[in-house]
């Protein structure tokens, strides 16, 4: 299996990647089926089932207008955020859909969309059934697909095999342990980055690559000034007041040091950027996956450390960073999971954390060694996180988690770069740990809005 750092890191909308990306993209696969099976000019109805945490929390995390969207034919990359409530409000009003923008069919939210929040298929929490009738009721088509997390899709057949992606693209330093991408990288004398760098190159040359992770970088840095610039209640009911734009008129007038370990000034930076993004993911913005939606503060947030607070920083050590930070987030997808649906927070929060402890380490001119040090550290700390989002939506506790794992990140890489690289725990060993750790997590604890804060917090 081939993941790059463009699946690790993509561009897509809030507030969730597993229940709104997701989703989104298999209804837009599902569509773009009946049209190429040439089935589109016969379909009259379509039906979307949810199971698991798509049925428990999917309506809080805009399940069901990014699957409208999706079955019209819009993508969560490009998609104005802006438009997608609206669409789907006038979707319901006139009970009417337009499959790919092609075939207009009716429909009815009541019978059409359905959260089955109880039920569970066999792959994975994260389970869609798709289902298509002609004027006369017969079924002409239905397929399965599942959100693996991180805005990862797959089919039923895929689900079956894997569940990670289906690209066998063969790479010049193919790794699937952090032992074999130290390996890999003390034989041939290279950095995790430039590995990295010479196994994307088989999808693009280096000049494109370098082109997208800067604009990935972009999007990033545009997710924190919107959130910093928009103000006003988080949408959903719990009455979140954004922080950010407070937040930063409180810091905006303090002077900056430059540094190696951050002062509290800085924490108070830290803490801004990641409750920006995480804020306006939650009020269902554009941002990065990094690698989830969730989590998506982490890696923004110690990568705007960097660049503003650390001695030396520079667009190279941008680039390393993302891309280090994307070989670690390949590791924990190939060897446990990313989905807190399938193994709590410490699958979202976890894993961010320690990317974004391995990208800093590496930009900071860690070794490889130290960089592994880094991530395996950011990981140790976050076992048995549990994902507990009341009312089902990634406000509370997530703003917060991400702020609280940004600085666990910048603490991790400074721990590591400080050392020289040796330690009791591998990596490898604290990612099966976290896989195990998930496995044995009661499903309540799974992003089901069933268990932990979720049920102990009286909602206002």
């Amino acid at each position: 299996m081939a993941i790059s750092l463009f699946d690790m890191l993509k561009v897509g909308i809030g507030p969730s990647s597993s229940h709104t990306v997701g989703p989104m993209k298999a209804a837009q696969r599902f569509a773009a089926s009946l049209q190429s099976d040439g089935l589109l000019p016969q379909v009259a109805r379509v039906q979307c089932q949810l199971y698991g945490s798509l049925g428990a929390t999917g309506r809080g995390h805009g399940s069901g207008p990014a699957v409208l969207l999706g079955l019209e034919g819009y993508q969560p990359e490009v998609v104005d955020p802006a438009r997608v409530p609206l669409r789907a409000q006038a979707i319901c009003e006139q009970s009417r859909l337009w499959l790919l923008e092609r075939q207009e069919i009716e429909f009815d939210e009541s019978r059409d969309i359905c959260f089955l929040g109880h039920e569970l298929l066999p792959y994975h929490a994260n389970g869609l059934c798709f289902s298509a009738w002609d004027p006369s009721g017969e079924l002409v088509s239905q397929r399965t697909y599942y959100s693996v997390g991180g805005g990862f899709v797959v089919d039923e057949a895929a689900a079956g095999a894997d569940r990670i992606v289906e690209d066998d693209t063969p790479l010049p330093y193919p790794f699937h342990t952090a032992r074999e991408l130290l390996n890999i990288c003390e034989e041939r004398d290279l950095s995790i980055a430039q590995v990295m760098m010479a196994n994307e190159q088989v999808w693009r040359s280096e000049a494109e690559v370098r082109a997208g992770i800067l604009d990935i970088w972009q999007v990033m840095q545009e997710c924190v000034q919107n959130g910093i610039r928009n103000e006003g209640i988080l949408p959903g009911g719990l009455n979140v007041k954004r922080r950010a734009p407070t937040l930063y008129h409180d810091l905006k007038n303090r002077n900056r040091m430059d540094m190696i370990t951050p002062s509290m000034g800085a924490l108070d930076w830290v803490n801004l950027y990641a409750l920006a993004v995480n804020e306006e993911n939650a009020a269902g913005g554009r941002m990065v996956t990094a690698p989830t939606n969730g989590a998506a503060g982490i890696i923004p947030a110690v990568l705007h450390y960097y660049v503003n607070f650390c001695p030396n920083s520079d667009q190279e050590g941008v680039i390393n960073f993302l891309l280090t930070a994307s070989a670690i987030g390949i590791l924990f997808k190939e060897n446990a999971s990313i989905s807190g649906a399938e193994v709590g927070c410490q699958g979202e929060v976890g894993s961010a954390c320690a990317m974004a402890a391995a990208g800093l380490a590496e930009a900071a001119g860690g070794t490889p060694r130290q960089v592994e040090n880094a991530a395996e550290i950011g990981m140790e700390h976050n076992l048995g996180l549990t994902c507990d989002p009341v009312g089902g939506l990634v406000q509370v506790p997530c703003i917060e988690r991400n702020a609280m794992a940004s600085l666990k990140a910048i603490n991790a890489a400074t721990l590591a770069v400080r050392g020289n690289g040796e330690h009791f725990v591998s990596l490898d060993r604290v990612i099966a740990t976290m896989n195990v750790t998930g496995r044995d997590m009661l499903d309540k604890y799974k992003e089901t809005s069933r268990g932990g804060l979720a049920v102990n917090v009286i909602e206002c």
